[in-house]
Order: structure tokens, then C-alpha cells, then sequence
């Protein structure tokens, strides 16, 4: 932790190679938050790219070391949320042919469709908490809202999925 913040730091004083330091600590998060939203490789590695460039601009701005994670997180949300309206407004002309499919997917699918349907804030809170282990604090630090805000939203969300399951006549592991 005291290393991350003497990163931070350095970071801000414009210290390229503790900002590259922190931001390969975080790639493989960043990832899959981006994955999660944008449902593809290279749409996922250019958000990263662009959350790199985006964080190292504003970094000056970040008030407090201990916040570093959860502002980059913010960033990245931001930043596919962006990407994702864009791309609904597109029409849609791209066929993913990135993994062949196979029965072991099967769930894998369900799963990202049942997330798919639930929209904000919902997805992102779920996804925060249960896909990337964030505690409360963190999650309700990176969306902006009260704890139990929070809270409420999780709920909420988690009845949406169970919900989602008992129509399709799927399992209760939700």
C-alpha cells in the first residue's frame, strides 16, 4: 500500500515510469470491466489504451494516493458506458468471430446476456462486487452514491437476475 501511494507520488510529478508501473498493475481489471461493456477484444485493448492516456493527463487532479484504483475504475466505467451509446447508436455491422463457439460457453453466454439486460447501475455494481471483488466503500466511491445506495442497487440487481433465471427456467445460483 505505502508503495502504491509513493507510486502516486511520483506519478504526479509526472514520473512516466511509476504511472506505467501503476496502470500494469491494473491492466488485467481494467480488461475485464471493459470486456464486460464493449464484448471484444480490440475494443477492450483500445479502451485501455485510452483510459492510460486519459488517466495520465488527469492525474494531477487526484486528490488523495489511496483513491488511485478506484478513479482509474471510474475512468475506464466512464469511458465504455461512452463507447457502448456510441455503438448503440450504430448500426450494427460487425460479426465477432473472435472464439468459436462451444457448450462450454453456454453458461458463460447466459450469463453476460442476463447482465446485459440489467443496465446501469445495476450491471456495473454487480460486476464491481461479484467479477472484480470490490468491497462497498470501494464500489460506492467509484460510483458517486452512499453505501446504501449501493446496497440497494446490488439487491435490486441480484432480484432482476433471479428474476431473469426463474423465467428462463434456469438454476438459483444467483
Amino acid at each position: 500500500m505505502l508503495e502504491k501511494k509513493w507510486l502516486v507520488q511520483k506519478a504526479k510529478k509526472g514520473d512516466e515510469e511509476a504511472f506505467f508501473a501503476l496502470i500494469s498493475s491494473h491492466k488485467d481489471q481494467l480488461y475485464r470491466i471493459a470486456y464486460s461493456y464493449l464484448k471484444n477484444e480490440a475494443d477492450s485493448l483500445e479502451a485501455i489504451q485510452e483510459v492510460t492516456y486519459r488517466a495520465f493527463k488527469g492525474i494531477k487532479k487526484l486528490k488523495q494516493a489511496d483513491y488511485f484504483s478506484t478513479w482509474l475504475v471510474r475512468i475506464m466505467i466512464n469511458y465504455c458506458r461512452d463507447e457502448w451509446k456510441k455503438k448503440k447508436r450504430e448500426p450494427n455491422m460487425q460479426i465477432n468471430m473472435e472464439e468459436p463457439y462451444t457448450e462450454d460457453n453456454d453458461l458463460q453466454l447466459e450469463v453476460q446476456e442476463a447482465m446485459s439486460l440489467l443496465g446501469d447501475p445495476y450491471q456495473t455494481v454487480i460486476q464491481l462486487r461479484y467479477m472484480e471483488d470490490f468491497m462497498i466503500k470501494d464500489i460506492a466511491k467509484v460510483m458517486d452514491s452512499s453505501e446504501n445506495t449501493v446496497k440497494t442497487w446490488l439487491r435490486k440487481g441480484l432480484e432482476k437476475l433471479r428474476q431473469y433465471w426463474d423465467e428462463k427456467g434456469g438454476s438459483k445460483h444467483v
